[in-house]
């Protein structure tokens, strides 16, 4: 089955769309503001429930909150401290939906130690704990996605994780939870939205909502960041899924009403496999928040921080602190410590944390404890709150909530549309042997591309076919293909050098020069398909190196207000434009 192309093409498409819209028969049915994993998912709703939908973004495709998560699809043992269990049991149905149905080449099973410190008391009282949980996720239909936990001796848990530090534990409990590549499960989800009929256009920015003369929004006024051109949206529903901006794109309704959001910074570092001896992942609880010791291809990530953002929304830095902070936590477990020339990379998110209330004048539907979807003003969703594994319950009840009486004769059904690459995944897991003894690629380097691609891989090896020179990896980032950054841009949307190291790959933060060396034979890969002449190839470069300086200086700072100001020293390679509500 043909797949759908993510290109510069169709992004002129879409916004040839969007323009049309005015038009009283080319009207949109649902007009989506963000294209992070909420925002994706609910054009992926609307698009399979047979709505005419547009989903636009501001930057690349989960470029802000979506791209720098724990990477964790997880149920949330935290809430059964909370006794929260219906939201913990939703949050494992859908990990295992996405596990074995919607997306199993994206998401894996990842075992984690949940260390103990206390014989007794302590091995009881987690140990019930997440036996309760292997029971929540059991309740889900069909077979079991994920083996049951286990309870582990001291010894035991010295062969799962050598580097745990002797004295830290003495005995452990493993559960079992799942991982994904949170940037790749977003541009997925548009690629699949588009398959089904959405119109979707990346770096466009919704700049004010338009309303009736009755007060109802009826669509959008957005900018083509890369041009510049100016296009007006119509639209019989506008759902706003913009996380931590979502009170900057309420108030361009000119409403008091709608959700309170505040931004939560928290913080991640990468470390070379290598570096730690272990085949496990950790859970630790700290002072503030817990720490995740994950393992993730090549390399751990480690963290978080949970701490109060009130700098610009756009680019979050984590500082020095911040990093001494993750770093200093993690040494308390690990028998032979971290220090900062081991972290290869680093980045920091922003959590959208939905505030208890709504704005006076909202007309609210509570729809769980973690995201809430409200209505400031006749025409106009806003959504908030939720987390990543929970996505789709999240779009569900989005579209639900701007359908209003309409839902019921139109009901979700995502639960049932796997996306892009998970069908005829085992099929092409067989074809894969062949495809490596041709092109001479590694047992990992298999595993790497069927993780990414899924049965999508043979488009990969349909580019390496026409042109046998992109199934080389890059020289200075050989764990990807010269196809893969070919392959970024003619299916999967890239516009930009920064979209391809940030998000269709992480070289951003994989490698420790942040991809500087691999730069030069990238943009030889893609200048050709995005037709830059050599003055727009050296820009791209010089753009990409700049963000690469001012990061790494922000990184150095002692606080969140130097390092802003360290890294606004970079311009954006399609700014965004201010808002003012």
């Amino acid at each position: 089955m043909a797949t759908t192309r993510l290109t510069a093409e169709s992004r002129a498409q879409a916004l040839s769309a969007l323009e049309a819209s005015t038009t009283p028969s080319a009207e949109l049915d649902v007009l989506v503001v963000g294209g992070g994993v909420t925002g994706a998912g609910i054009a992926l709703d609307a698009a399979t429930r047979g709505l005419s939908t547009a989903i636009v973004e501001a930057q690349d495709w989960g470029s802000g909150t979506s791209s720098r998560s724990s990477k964790l699809v997880h149920g949330g043992l935290r809430y059964l401290q909370m006794l929260d269990f219906s939201l913990v049991h939703e949050a494992l149905t859908e990990r295992d939906l996405l596990l074995k149905q919607i997306a199993p080449h994206l998401v894996r099973p990842v075992p984690f130690l949940y260390p103990l410190e206390h014989r007794v008391w302590e091995r009881a009282y987690v140990g019930a704990g997440i036996a309760l949980y292997d029971t929540l996720a059991a309740v889900a239909p069909g077979r079991r996605a994920m083996p049951l936990h286990r309870h582990l001796t001291r010894r035991q848990m010295e062969r799962k994780f050598p580097d745990l530090a002797h004295d830290a534990a003495i005995g452990a409990v493993q559960y079992w939870d799942a991982s994904v590549d949170d940037a790749r499960l977003v541009s997925t989800l548009v690629r699949t939205a588009a398959k089904y009929g959405a119109h979707a256009a990346s770096r466009t920015q919704v700049v004010e909502l338009t309303q009736s003369a009755t007060g109802t929004v009826n669509g959008a006024v957005v900018v083509d960041l890369e041009t510049g051109r100016r296009i007006t949206v119509r639209a019989r529903a506008v759902i706003n899924a913009t996380g931590v901006w979502t009170e900057d794109t309420e108030a361009l309704a000119g409403t008091d009403g709608g959700l309170r959001v505040l931004a939560s910074k928290g913080v991640h570092i990468v470390v070379p496999r290598e570096r730690i001896r272990g085949n496990v992942g950790l859970i630790l609880q700290t002072e503030k928040s817990v720490l995740f010791v994950i393992p993730w291809s090549r390399y751990w990530v480690i963290g978080t921080t949970d701490t109060p953002w009130t700098q610009g929304l756009q680019h979050p830095v984590p500082t020095a602190a911040d990093v001494d902070y993750v770093l200093e936590h993690a040494n308390q477990v690990l028998a032979h410590p971290l220090t900062r020339d081991d972290v290869i990379g680093t980045y920091a998110g922003l959590r959208p944390l939905l505030q208890p209330g709504t704005k006076e004048g909202t007309s609210s539907a509570k729809v769980s404890r973690e995201h809430t979807v409200a209505s400031p003003t006749p025409g106009l969703s806003v959504i908030a709150g939720g987390k990543l594994t929970t996505y789709r319950v999240m779009a569900k009840d989005a579209v639900d909530h701007a359908l209003g009486q309409r839902a019921a004769a139109l009901p979700s059904i995502t639960h049932q549309i796997p996306l892009e690459g998970a069908v005829g995944l085992r099929a092409v897991q067989r074809q894969a042997r062949t495809w490596a003894k041709r092109y001479g690629w590694t047992p990992p380097m298999v595993d790497h591309l069927l993780h990414r691609y899924g049965s999508n891989l043979a488009e990969i090896v349909d580019l390496c076919e026409a042109d046998p020179s992109l199934a080389e990896p890059l020289e200075h980032a050989p764990a990807y293909l010269r196809a893969e950054v070919h392959y970024g841009v003619s299916h999967e949307g890239a516009l930009h050098l920064e979209d391809l190291l940030l998000h269709r790959t992480r070289l951003v933060y994989e490698v420790a020069d942040s991809g500087l060396a691999a730069l030069p034979e990238i943009a030889d890969v893609v200048a050709p398909l995005l037709g830059w002449d050599d003055a727009t190839r050296e820009a791209e470069i010089a753009a990409y190196r700049e963000r690469v300086e001012a990061y790494t200086a922000a990184t150095e700072q002692p606080d969140d207000e130097s390092a802003e100001r360290a890294r606004a020293a970079a311009k954006d390679v399609a700014g965004m434009v201010p808002l003012h509500g």
